[in-house]
């Protein structure tokens, strides 16, 4: 029998370069949020994937860009002290993005990405860190244009190897996994054989709901709404109560969550239960209800509750 191994694995990478959907795709199973909207992630969730004899512990990070506000410092701090005590880094890169600012367009979105990108470079060259990149969404672009994407970040010296993917469609990623496997160090595994995820329940929960909140509500609520489970009743029957408050910053934005007579919150919450009852295998009675809490982001408990430095 050989030898177990693990290795801890920080993904990094811009806002919406699909970060969260590559976690997913090497673990098997849906454990992080994924939505259109950037900064979806908010602090590192770490997904664990088994390759073989190979246990890999993936941090899904905040995507790297330039805060501006609390939240989006402390976001962007989790994403880089990530990097402390990996065994390996891996870039995650919208390859058809920056495709796009090579040819001229790098304007709008496509030019805040790069910007992102070159933010990430500048911090590997000054760590001295080797990363794995991995170019993202290739199924959106021609081939000639990829070649040439990958061929100026291999001119940076900063990457051992380069992937070609699209965690999406799952094309490319089991090759990046046997890679992370066959690099991971010996060493005993850091989680049990059946978990899949670092975060209680609870908190999966959570942001199972703030998905749904934030696929359905994207235009009109802000992004500091949150979510948070307030009770987790098991059953005699094997199904679980679960009741959870969403948090917005005004009383207009509450009226929005909840809808004319109640179809906006009706139809997250039956989204949400859904998606719950596939993760946790088990019949979900969700109950929803929305408060106003001006300020929620400027409040330290916050903070801690998310694993975030309210101080960064």
């Amino acid at each position: 029998m050989s030898e177990r191994r693990c290795a801890v694995v920080a993904i990094l990478g811009a806002p919406n370069a699909g970060k969260s959907t590559l976690v997913n795709a090497l673990v098997g199973e849906k454990i992080a949020i994924v939505t259109h909207k950037v900064q979806t992630t908010r602090a590192p969730l770490r997904g664990i994937a088994l390759r073989g004899d190979a246990q890999l512990v993936l941090i899904d990070t905040p995507g790297v860009f330039a805060p501006k506000r609390r939240l989006e410092r402390a976001m962007v701090r989790a994403a880089w002290a990530s990097l402390d005590g990996a065994d390996a880094i891996v870039h995650v890169v919208d390859a058809a993005s920056y495709a796009r600012t090579q040819a001229g367009g790098a304007s709008g979105a496509d030019g805040h990405a790069r910007a992102d990108v070159e933010r990430i470079q500048a911090r590997l060259a000054e760590t001295k860190r080797t990363a794995i990149l991995v170019l993202n969404k290739v199924d959106a672009m021609a081939r000639p244009d990829l070649l040439t994407v990958a061929r100026a970040f291999s001119e940076t010296g900063l990457y051992a190897d380069v992937f070609m993917i699209s965690a999406l469609t799952g094309d490319g990623v089991e090759d990046l996994a046997k890679r992370l496997a066959e690099a991971a160090p010996v060493g005993p595994w850091l989680f049990p054989e059946d978990q899949i995820a670092d975060a209680p329940a609870r908190v999966l929960a959570a942001e199972t709901t703030r998905e749904q909140l934030m696929l359905r509500l994207h235009e009109e609520i802000p992004y500091e709404a949150t979510v948070e489970t307030e009770s987790w009743q098991a059953r005699k029957d094997g199904s679980v109560r679960i009741d959870q408050t969403i948090f917005v910053a005004r009383e207009s934005q509450r009226k929005i969550v909840i809808g004319e007579k109640g179809q906006t919150i009706k139809a997250i919450g039956q989204s949400a239960r859904k998606s719950l009852e596939e993760t946790l295998g088990r019949r979900v009675h969700l109950f929803l209800h929305v408060k106003v809490r001006e300020g929620w982001s400027e409040e330290r408990a916050r903070y801690a509750a998310l694993g975030l430095d309210y101080d960064a």
